[in-house]
């Protein structure tokens, strides 16, 4: 085995993505058989080894940086080549541009030297075409001998080089002269169960200008990242969950993500809405947790084995528990933001479908893995050690999460508006549903704990509350499930340094003995977590303390060169200067991106209702002056801003809109 010191961590590794195609390298462009490095297509590692050699040594890196959505430029020198002096004379630029399928170098070799330099380059290619989820556990695949030159064909995948001479490239550079090499990989998978859209990105990509310049930056590389993350399922477009390992249709991920772009516009919410209505339960089966009316968790091409957790998922798995409201959500929302009623009604099916499952659940939402080999947690926190108790227990299951009550509270009357709104029965039973579930949370969820009082993170199996204070609690808010005093006192518990004190919102408060700082989810901090509650506090009006959420998410984006990863440490701010990096963590990845946007809508104020004819404007996050042209409402590029007073504009509405304004 390979010593641990050649093998980077996932973290330390430049990423170059268009989905469904990644290339994983180290910083100075090299790929190396060490590691999760490759280039790697859909669910299959296409590439194992890509080396730049100069005279049969690599070149020392210095530097690197994103050349836009799919490119990224890698500099290196060459010491022992040109002129024999400390400065070096002999520059490598490779630009490296990642395709759907495909991908394609530029290496410029510069020499400022005042002789001649002559060098051979060479490139050090291998190919093993290994499952993801052998990379990903840590095993390996042995190399596979090439059908041809530079041709590798296993399992129905085709992988071709072409552009690399046999010899490698004889460089003959003159004095301060210059030559580019380029090269190109092909790869035929058609049995890929994800694909890449054909048409341009789907949301609008607003001009922002903010008192805070890191909102800008933030924005604009997240844009990119979310345009490199794009898939494709016939004509709709969806958002793969993350890089390397989760670029293919995950329920509560691909539905996050879609809600939070609704201020760009409604079509990939719409687009993501009908790729999972598609696959939407129909029968019971407990191997899969497929039940009528649930919508999917994850996609894959074929069985997965994650062997750390001993846990094996069928291809088109269903363990998540609120997928299916949230899908119904996202429906809702797309709607209010004006997504067209035609497009509406034709999921109507769907949605008392969704209902119906929602329906099963008589008491709480609960979840448990009757397969015994998957997920044993299936909320957003799926560790299997994620659901604790103040003392660290762990909880066992069936187990109701705090968080989805909320959805399904949210979900049960977002259905009934639908159904109202386009004429079909029902709406009461739904109403009443909520009405429900709301007594019986106010009843059995709240604790008394170091923080003061607040909702538990879940019932365990026998319906005592797990105690920890964690973020869940935080997706209550906006939901309506909380009445005002019981929102005061979440606020107040998730402002507490215990929770807010890192870069962001905390999962686990550090006052919680299953509390560490690089826990996957019992103390880090997650991008789209810290966005979503930080914006359900801001439309709850508790500015403060969400602004304090934005300004560690920013300062998170600064640190990490303005590409959020997965999630990060949660060590307090008094300790470190920036956030210390969680080993693993993917980057790009969906959620984490549109975080961005989040922070952008929650404080331009924006709350349109489409149906209804108005659109509510209540900004309520200080963060200084900020303006964005080209939002979309209805259909209609909009311009909104919000001044250093809160005093708020917003223009370019169609006319059946009016705007209202609350303090």
């Amino acid at each position: 085995m390979p010593d641990r010191k050649l093998q980077p961590l996932l973290h330390d590794l430049v990423t170059t993505t268009a989905a469904p195609t990644t290339a994983l390298s180290e910083a100075g462009g090299q790929i190396s058989e060490a590691g999760v490095q490759g280039v790697f297509h859909a669910d299959a590692r296409v590439l194992a080894q890509a080396r730049l050699l100069v005279d049969g040594r690599e070149p020392e890196p210095i530097g690197h940086t994103a050349a836009g959505p799919g490119a990224t430029r890698f500099v290196s020198v060459v010491r022992w080549l040109g002129t024999p002096i400390p400065d070096p004379s002999v520059r490598i630029d490779r630009v490296r541009r990642v395709t759907p399928g495909g991908m394609a170098e530029e290496i410029t070799v510069t020499s400022t030297a005042d002789l001649p330099v002559r060098a051979t380059v060479a490139l050090d290619l291998a190919c093993d075409l290994a499952p993801m989820d052998v990379v990903k556990s840590g095993g390996a695949s042995p190399r596979l001998a090439p059908v041809e030159p530079l041709v590798w064909r296993a399992e129905g995948i085709s992988v071709r080089v072409t552009g690399v001479p046999a010899a490698g490239w004889q460089v003959d550079l003159p004095t301060r002269g210059s030559v580019t090499l380029r090269w190109q990989l092909w790869i035929d998978d058609p049995r890929a169960i994800v694909a890449a859209p054909a048409g341009p990105v789907e949301w609008s990509r607003p001009e922002v200008t903010a008192d805070d310049h890191r909102l800008v930056r933030l924005l604009d590389r997240s844009l990119d990242d979310l345009a490199s993350l794009r898939l494709a399922d016939g004509d709709d477009t969806y958002l793969g969950a993350g890089v390397p390992w989760f670029l293919t249709l995950f329920g509560r991920d691909s539905i996050w993500a879609a809600r939070m772009l609704l201020p760009l516009g409604t079509e990939l919410a719409a687009g993501t809405l009908r790729v999972l209505a598609r696959r939407q339960g129909t029968h019971d089966d407990p191997r899969s947790g497929e039940a009528p009316g649930k919508i999917m968790h994850e996609l894959r091409r074929q069985d997965t084995s994650h062997r750390s957790e001993r846990i094996t998922l069928p291809a088109a798995y269903y363990g998540t528990v609120d997928a299916t409201p949230l899908w119904l959500s996202l429906l809702h929302d797309a709607w209010r933001w004006g997504m067209p009623p035609e497009e509406v009604a034709a999921l109507l099916p769907h949605v008392e479908a969704a209902l119906s499952w929602l329906g099963t659940h008589t008491d709480f939402v609960r979840y448990v893995d009757t397969s015994g080999r998957g997920l044993a947690n299936q909320g957003w926190k799926d560790s299997g050690d994620a659901v604790r108790f103040h003392d660290g227990r762990q909880a066992e299951p069936p187990i109701a999460l705090a968080e989805v009550q909320g959805y399904a509270y949210q979900a049960a009357l977002h259905g009934a508006a639908l159904l109202d709104a386009f004429g079909r029965p029902g709406a009461d039973r739904w109403r009443d549903y909520a009405g429900r579930l709301a007594e019986r949370f106010r009843a059995r969820y709240w604790v008394d704990g170091p923080q003061g009082t607040y909702p538990a993170l879940a019932l365990d199996r026998v319906g005592r509350p797990v105690d920890a204070l964690t973020s869940n609690i935080g997706h209550l808010l906006g939901t309506g499930l909380l009445t005002p005093k019981e929102s005061t006192a979440v606020a107040e518990a998730l402002a507490s340094p215990a929770l807010s004190g890192g870069f962001g919102l905390r999962t686990m408060s550090t006052q919680d003995a299953g509390y560490s700082p690089l826990s996957y989810h019992c103390g880090s901090i997650w991008a789209h977590d810290t966005a979503i509650v930080l914006a359900g506090l801001a439309r709850e009006g508790f500015g403060p303390a969400a602004a304090r959420l934005a300004d560690g998410l920013l300062s998170a984006g600064e640190a990490f060169d303005y590409r959020l990863p997965e999630l990060y440490g949660g060590d307090d701010r008094t300790d470190f200067a920036r956030p210390m990096p969680y080993p693993a963590a993917c980057r790009p990845q969906a959620w984490s991106a549109a975080a961005a946007v989040v922070v952008l809508h929650a404080a331009l104020g924006i709350y349109p209702d489409v149906p209804a004819g108005r659109v509510t404007v209540r900004p309520s996050l200080p963060l200084g002056a900020v303006r964005a042209t080209g939002l979309r409402i209805a259909g209609a590029a909009v311009d909104a801003s919000v001044d250093a007073s809160g005093r708020a504009s917003l223009t370019g509405l169609p006319p059946s809109l009016t705007i209202h304004e609350t303090p």
